[in-house]
């Protein structure tokens, strides 16, 4: 396996990694892990150059922690796992799938002429660093979904090395007082990043509105999946495959999906920039699987389909996983795919049924269905106009709508609800009086999630949030409602934690706007804001 890395050589700064940050002199001893940064600042004994001497102290921390990204993914590649058992293999497997895509998303974080057209922007930064750290997180997280966690005893220290670094670097970045400035524009037409009044962001071409606002599926695509073997491929992971050939650089790739059920486990990886998907519509276009955990898949490796490149969008598509509450987690969906969009699009699964990995996603009009933990992960995303529906679990369990996973204070990521609807299923309904039902769950210790505008059903259990252990994470949180409607809206018996908040203010949900919440305004505009015109 191949892996291009960018080694840049990293500067000596003098006084133990002294830099300047917010004008003002900040040292290791100001980070979260300074004998970590000491060590790895000093002992880097690679000359600078004149080109490099002015890097300031984030810039000199984004290199080391890139050079021990490669190093973390040398040294996992290097593991001899000939003597273990299948079931480690498999989660040996994912980890270096995510080392290897740490080593792409610190690569990011540094801006050369030959990889990058603009440099990156510090909210770019913040979320390619939050991604790798979501990486770090899920691989371990993999042996312990197959009750292996003694096998990370063996994993080297390097591993520890570089999550430290990670956390770093991400709160040296957050502090930086570089201003935020909009990505690299997909489409030289749009200069401004506000939302269109078709309701989609900047950053989607006119073309693409145009495909996704179609109500026909007579597009011009690259090229077309018909079961029925009237288009190019029967298969959407053949189309996925052949489009590696067929397309020029990284230009937007259209692949329809006619009406059928596609039964196969769907992978787009980061090297797959681009690509969209347009199926005839929910419940007719369908791709399906039913891996597992309990079967001995892990969690991440478990999705129907899972895209890891960027600028992914979907339209008019039903994904599911069909092993159903007995098999425990279980995903549909996985996405990774920074500034994607997903539009008309159903995840229908139990536990675990929408997996918003990591980095920017918007979701406008999609369905979701579950049971435990339907929404999870650490993505930075928004729901707008969507239906999100519990269905009936296993006896003896709980509803959980989100799980944000966010594990650092300094990550840009979190799950927003917006003018949406959480009701239950079909299935849940006659006997939802018996289930109890929350609007989410703290995974990791900084989770994340925030419903505004939305109309909330009489499942939602009055204390509207539930703990995950004990009191794990309930005063570092962040869970938070704003100017819901509806029976299961009434917030007079929610809990009593640190980290809940009754949003009552404009100012106060204003910091889920997209400027101040999802990376500056060129995110989704406005979708996290309630109170912002045409919402």
């Amino acid at each position: 396996m191949d892996i291009h890395v960018i080694l840049v050589s990293s500067i000596v700064l003098s006084a133990f990694g002294f830099g300047v940050v917010h004008g003002q002199v900040l040292s290791c001893n100001q980070t979260p892990y300074p004998v970590t940064c000491h060590y790895f600042i000093e002992a880097s004994k690679l000359p600078a150059s004149n080109e490099m001497s002015g890097l300031s102290f984030r810039d000199t921390t984004l290199r080391v922690t890139l050079e021990q990204a490669y190093e973390a993914y040398r040294v996992i590649y290097s593991m001899d796992m000939s003597s273990v058992e299948m079931r480690a293999k498999v989660a040996w497997g994912d980890c270096l799938e995510l080392y290897e895509d740490n080593v792409h998303q610190l690569n990011q974080t540094i801006f050369t002429s030959s990889t990058l057209d603009k440099p990156p922007t510090i909210d770019d930064v913040q979320t390619y660093l939050s991604a790798a750290i979501a990486n770090d997180e899920i691989c371990k997280n993999g042996f312990m979904d197959l009750n292996l966690a003694s096998h990370l005893e063996s994993f080297p220290s390097v591993l520890t090395n570089f999550s430290e670094l990670l956390i770093n670097a991400l709160a040296i970045n957050k502090a930086s007082p570089i201003p935020s400035s909009p990505p690299v524009s997909r489409s030289p037409s749009i200069g401004n990043r506000r939302l269109l009044a078709n309701g989609f962001p900047s950053w989607v071409s006119m073309t693409e509105r145009k495909l996704l606002q179609s109500t026909t599926s007579a597009t011009t695509a690259d090229l077309v999946v018909a079961m029925d073997g009237t288009g190019d491929y029967k298969t959407i992971s053949e189309a996925i495959n052949a489009s590696k050939k067929l397309r020029s650089g990284t230009k937007r790739f259209i692949i329809y999906v006619k009406k059928g059920i596609y039964n196969e486990n769907v992978v787009v990886t980061n090297k797959m920039k681009n690509l969209m998907l347009i199926g005839d519509g929910i419940d007719a276009t369908v791709v399906t699987s039913n891996k597992n955990v309990q079967d001995g898949s892990t969690t991440y490796r478990s999705a129907t389909f899972g895209v890891s490149g960027d600028g992914f969008i979907a339209k008019g598509i039903t994904f599911e996983n069909t092993a159903g509450p007995q098999k425990h987690q279980a995903v549909a969906f996985r996405s990774g795919s920074d500034l994607s969009v997903f539009y008309e699009c159903s995840f229908k699964g139990y536990q675990d049924t929408l997996y918003v990995y990591s980095k920017r996603q918007f979701y406008k009009e999609c369905d979701i269905y579950g049971t435990i933990d339907f929404i999870f992960g650490d993505a930075a995303v928004v729901f707008q106009s969507c239906g999100i529906y519990a269905r009936k679990p296993m006896s003896n369990q709980a509803n959980t709508i989100t799980a944000q996973a966010r594990s650092d204070p300094n990550e840009n990521t979190g799950i927003v609800i917006h003018n949406s609807i959480i009701d239950a299923a079909p299935d849940l309904k006659p006997v939802q009086g018996s289930v109890r039902t929350f609007l989410g769950r703290p995974w990791h210790q900084y989770s994340r999630s925030v419903v505004v505008k939305s109309a909330i059903g009489g499942l939602v259990d009055p204390a509207g949030w539930a703990p995950w252990d004990g009191d794990f994470g309930i005063n570092t949180l962040y869970y938070g409602e704003y100017m819901n409607t509806g029976p299961g809206a009434d917030t007079s018996h929610r809990v009593k934690w640190p980290g809940y908040h009754l949003i009552t203010s404009p100012a106060e949900a204003g910091k889920f706007s997209v400027q101040d919440f999802l990376a500056g305004d060129a995110w989704i505009p406005a979708t996290g804001v309630p109170f912002t015109a045409g919402l």
